[in-house]
């Protein structure tokens, strides 16, 4: 016992069947007796489990093999009182308890006698959630659900993603952010602040899982289109991660949201004596560097070298130099550049079935030059590159972008931000964005600029007028960030736009015709990128990853999705789609020699969906 004794913390994390062999051989009962070889057989057995805690698709708690067949032991700390038991939310299944189980796990009284199957439990949570008629309520009650049964909450979310999406994502979840210090009940994520340098490797252990595979992580300083929320910005953290478990079927337990609070800029926020972050003003230069370098570290010192760690909702200055730093060093991933690249990239393939060309035909004008537009030009650059097989300095030729001073152009290079400056194509200055859209004749317009509205009348009717299918993305969130809605697009291009936004739209009718609004979600790309990654067991991303996953979501349109006018598949399916982009980034990362997990599984597409987290209830002993 004296390893038990030594290791105790480490303990705690091996799956029950190894924790029953540990106690049988140390004690020298149970059916393993004392067998010679059996002990040193075991130990190896234990320290491979606890070595896996990086990466890999391990499953230490059976979440991922989940049945209703299979009778587990819910792994509790006490079985002195049910009641543990309720409180504990990966374990706890409410009314669903039978009436043995409730004999077995000390419930009996604690429960009304009625026993309910899940099927029934969510049909009642979904009745209960549309009667709220405010969209934060509805959030509140799915963080309560998650926070008291997390199978149950995720069961939800799977089978009405469509629906549900808008509320644990974009946009309800902007204003949760804003409200994140009223509507906060209890942590869900690790907050780090300035107050723990020097100890971020202490607080990431005071996490209770030790096996984290995808990490999303935010200063909060440029949440959707809001602004900084600071130490408020957790609610994307978390209900990111709620999506890769739903979406893309990682599991909960190897999910951890961080948010890093290194101040805040927002007078509200500061003078709002319910905040609950640091009121103090951000930290910058050396400080802010330093922290985040030290939880860098940290990160691959406690989860080793293949945890992702997805940056989320920095602001320009930073996000572009964290990606360029740790991209070398670390497996990370940056969901407004990367992620909104490859999304967009996809719904652009996709589109072309309904606009003909290859995408070396079309000209691209985008309204905004920060993390999410510099980020899409590249991609579309390095697509186009890919088919032509010409240098990416002259596919940029075809991308056009216009930031708050105008077109960018060769003359105006010097006072340039650096990543702006490889789209400083020549040409005279043009002001306004309807002027530009007159100077360039694109065929394909895209909004990241996080400013409402900007997508006119004006505007609109010059890209129909230059086009037979103008193709407008009004891509900023939330919705009333959003460049334009979906009936405006319709109806000022006289039903001729094809269209894709960022926050949901309702379908159009204009003249007779019903016209369904794609949304360039980045919830399509993420989970099925981060789910390849870990089962390939990667330790790097790379563009040729974005560029597979944004190939396998466009292959995924149907042409029942075309005739709608569609150039994304519905969320409906979106479990088959997250499991078809993890197949073709494994395929990539085990191309590039940069999969870890090997030998590779023969049928990436199969061995993806064997991966994902079942929400179903276990039959408890």
């Amino acid at each position: 016992m004296w390893w038990l004794s030594r290791n105790t913390h480490q303990f705690n994390i091996l799956p029950p069947p190894i924790i029953k062999r540990v106690l049988g051989v140390l004690s020298g009962s149970g059916c393993f007796g004392e067998a010679k070889g059996e002990k040193k057989l075991l130990l190896e057995e234990m320290s491979s489990t606890l070595k896996e805690n990086g990466g890999g698709v391990s499953d230490l708690y059976g979440e991922d093999s989940a049945t209703e067949d299979q009778l587990i032991t819910p792994w509790n700390f006490s079985v002195a009182s049910g009641s543990t038991l309720l409180r504990d939310p990966r374990y706890n299944k409410g009314l669903a308890f039978t009436d043995n189980e409730r004999d077995a796990h000390y419930l009996r009284g604690l429960l009304p006698p009625a026993v309910f199957t899940q099927d029934l439990q969510e049909k009642r949570m979904m009745h209960g959630l549309r009667q709220y008629e405010v969209p934060l309520h509805r959030y509140t009650a799915l963080m309560d659900l998650q926070e008291r049964n997390e199978r149950l909450f995720y069961r939800l979310l799977i089978d009405h993603v469509e629906e549900l999406l808008p509320v644990v994502y974009t946009p309800t979840v902007g204003e949760a952010c804003q409200k994140y210090g009223s509507i906060y009940r209890r942590p869900q994520g690790l907050y780090i602040s300035l107050k723990e340098k020097g100890k971020i490797l202490e607080v990431l252990k005071n996490w209770p899982e030790k096996s984290i595979q995808v990490i999303v992580v935010t200063d909060g300083e440029r949440i959707l289109g809001l602004g900084d929320l600071g130490c408020q910005g957790m609610g994307i953290p978390v209900g990111k991660l709620s999506l890769y478990t739903a979406l893309g079927g990682v599991r909960p337990s190897a999910c951890l949201p961080i948010t890093i609070d290194v101040g805040t800029n927002n007078e509200t926020l500061l003078n709002d004596e319910f905040y609950i972050g640091l009121k103090q003003k951000r930290a910058t230069g050396k400080e802010y560097e330093e922290l985040l370098e030290e939880f860098m570290s940290a990160v691959k010192q406690n989860y080793g070298e293949k945890v992702l760690v997805q940056f989320e909702d920095f602001a320009n200055h930073n996000a572009f130099t964290l990606l360029e730093k740790y991209s070398s060093s670390h497996l990370v991933f940056n969901d407004d550049i990367q992620g909104t690249a490859s999304v967009v990239l996809a719904g652009l393939i996709a589109s072309l079935k309904l606009i003909g060309g290859t995408l070396a035909d079309h000209t691209f004008l985008f309204l905004g030059a920060g993390e999410a537009g510099t980020g899409i030009a590249d991609l579309i650059a390095l697509e186009i590159s890919k088919q032509t097989k010409a240098p990416v300095e002259e596919t940029r030729k075809k991308i056009w972008l216009v930031d708050s001073k105008g077109l960018i152009v060769g003359s105006r290079l010097e006072s340039l931000q650096h990543f702006k400056k490889p789209w400083a194509h020549e040409h005279e200055p043009v002001k306004g964005l309807l002027d530009a859209v007159k100077a360039i004749k694109p065929t394909v317009l895209i909004g990241t600029s996080g400013v409402g509205k900007t997508f006119t009348k004006e505007v609109v009717e010059a890209m129909a007028s230059i086009n037979e299918k103008p193709l407008i993305f009004a891509l900023s969130n939330p919705t009333s960030q959003s460049e334009c809605t979906a009936e405006e697009a319709y109806t000022w291009s006289k039903g001729k736009a094809i269209f894709a936004s960022g926050s949901p739209f309702d379908p159009v009718e204009y003249e007779g015709k019903v016209f369904v609004p794609g949304q360039g979600n980045n919830a399509y790309i993420f989970p099925g990128l981060g789910l390849g990654l870990i089962m390939s067991g990667a330790i790097r991303v790379r563009d040729e990853m974005l560029l597979a996953a944004s190939e396998a979501l466009a292959a995924q349109v149907s042409q029942e999705n075309y005739d709608k006018g569609l150039i994304y598949p519905p969320f409906t399916n979106i479990r088959k789609i997250s499991a078809h982009i993890a197949a073709n980034v494994a395929t990539k990362a085990y191309e590039l020699g940069l999969a870890s997990h090997l030998p590779r599984p023969k049928d990436l597409v199969k061995y993806a969906e064997r991966c994902m987290y079942s929400p179903g209830y276990r039959s408890y002993r």
